[in-house]
C-alpha cells in the first residue's frame, strides 16, 4: 500500500488523527531479552524533517554518542513505499545497502504492513529494525547507554526529577508534539478546531510556565526541553502554515520564542536542525502540497541566532545537570586524570 494511504487507517470515527503505535519496543539493557548496548552495532535511521527523529540527534550529540551510533538519513520527501535513501550515492544507504527503509522493517517482520517510521534503530548484525519506540528512545540513550557517554556529558534525565520530566513530557506530547499533527491531519472541521483549541491552550500554559522558569523543569536543560523544542523549531517554518496552526506564530510568544532561541544556540540543537528538509517535507504532504511545488522561502533563520536575556533573568547557573551516578563520577575522574 502506498505510504500516503496508511494515514487513512489513522483516522478516527469523527475525523480525528489517531497516530499508529510503535511495533518494536524492546528496551536496551543487560537483562535477558533486552537489546545489548554495544558501540558500532546499531545504525540510527532518521529523517531530519521529523521531530521524533530530531530528538535522537540532539541527545546523541549532547551525550557524545556520535562515534558509538552511526546515522543514516532518508530523503525528506516520502516515496510511494515510504522513506527512501535517495540522498546517498546510488540511492542506497552505504551501511545497510538498502534503498527503502521498509526493507529493514520487513527484515524484522515479513508481515509488517504499517507505515515504516523514523527514527528506527537497525541492528547491523541482522539488517533488521530492532527499536522504533520514539517515546522511550532518548531515555535509553540517557540511561542504558551511560557507560558509553563522553566524559562530562550532561544528565538529561536525572533520577530525582524523572517524575516531573515525565509529567510535563506527557503534556507536551499529547497537546503540542502530536497536537500539531492532530490539526494538520484532521479530516473534519470539528476535529481540526478541537485540536487547534487544545494546542493553543497548551502553548499559552507553556508560555506562562517559561515566564517563571528558565527551562521546563527548573533552570537546567532536561529531556523534556528536547521534546518540546523539536516542535517549536518547526512551528513557524511548517506547522503555522502547512498544518493551519495559525492563531499566532512562535515569534509572537515572548517567553517561548526566547526559550527556543536559547536552546538553538546550544550544542546539538541548532547544529542538527535542517530547515530545508523540514520545509520540503511538510509542504510535500498531499493534503498540503502546492500544485506548483512551491516551498515557503521563510522564516528568517538569522532570527534564531538573536541573543536572549534569559540567563540574566533567571540567574547564570550551569545549563545542564551533572551526572551524580558512580559511573558518571568515574568517567569524570578519568577525564581529569
Amino acid at each position: 500500500m502506498p505510504a500516503h494511504d496508511h494515514l487513512k487507517a489513522e483516522a478516527g470515527a469523527n475525523g480525528e488523527f489517531k497516530r499508529q503505535g510503535n511495533a518494536f519496543t524492546t528496551p536496551f539493557g543487560d537483562a535477558p531479552g533486552e537489546l545489548p548496548v554495544e558501540a558500532g552495532r546499531y545504525r540510527l535511521i532518521v529523517g531530519k524533517l521529523c521531530p521524533w527523529a530530531h530528538r535522537q540527534l540532539i541527545v546523541r550529540e549532547l551525550l557524545g554518542l556520535t562515534d558509538a551510533i552511526s546515522v543514516g538519513v532518508v530523503d525528506p520527501i516520502r516515496g510511494e513505499n515510504g522513506w527512501e535513501f535517495t540522498l546517498d550515492p546510488g540511492g542506497v544507504d552505504p551501511v545497510l545497502g538498502i534503498h527503502e527503509l521498509r526493507e529493514a522493517y520487513l527484515a524484522a517482520d515479513p508481515g509488517y504492513d504499517r507505515r515504516p517510521t523514523v527514527p528506527a534503530v537497525v541492528d547491523l548484525t541482522t539488517g533488521a529494525v530492532v527499536q522504533n519506540d520514539y517515546h522511550r528512545l532518548t531515555h535509553y540513550w540517557e540511561t542504558a547507554w551511560a557507560p558509553l557517554h563522553a566524559p562530562g556529558a550532561p544528565d538529561l534525565y536525572p533520577a530525582g526529577l524523572r517524575d516531573q520530566i515525565d509529567e510535563i513530557s506527557a503534556f507536551v506530547f499529547e497537546r503540542v508534539n502530536n497536537g500539531v499533527y492532530r490539526c494538520g491531519f484532521a479530516r473534519t472541521q470539528e476535529a481540526y478546531e478541537d485540536a487547534y483549541d487544545v494546542l493553543f491552550e497548551a502553548l499559552d500554559t507553556l508560555e506562562v510556565r517559561l515566564g517563571r522558569s528558565r527551562f521546563l523543569v527548573g533552570n537546567q536543560v532536561t529531556d523534556a526541553d528536547v521534546r518540546l523544542w523539536v516542535t517549536l523549531v518547526r512551528f513557524d517554518a511548517a506547522y503555522h502554515g502547512a498544518f493551519h496552526c495559525n492563531r499566532q506564530r512562535l515569534t509572537e510568544f515572548p517567553n517561548l520564542w526566547a526559550y527556543a532561541r536559547e536552546l538553538y544556540a546550544l550544542p546539538g540543537f541548532g547544529s542538527t536542525t535542517d530547515f530545508d528538509h523540514i520545509k520540503r517535507h511538510y509542504y510535500s504532504i498531499p493534503v498540503v502540497r502546492s500544485q506548483f511545488g512551491i516551498v515557503p522561502k521563510g522564516p528568517d533563520e538569522g532570527a534564531w541566532r538573536a541573543p536572549t536575556d534569559r540567563a540574566a533573568r533567571f540567574g547564570d547557573e550551569p545549563l545542564f545537570h551533572e551526572k551524580t551516578d558512580a559511573a558518571g563520577v568515574r568517567r569524570q575522574e578519568e577525564a581529569e586524570a
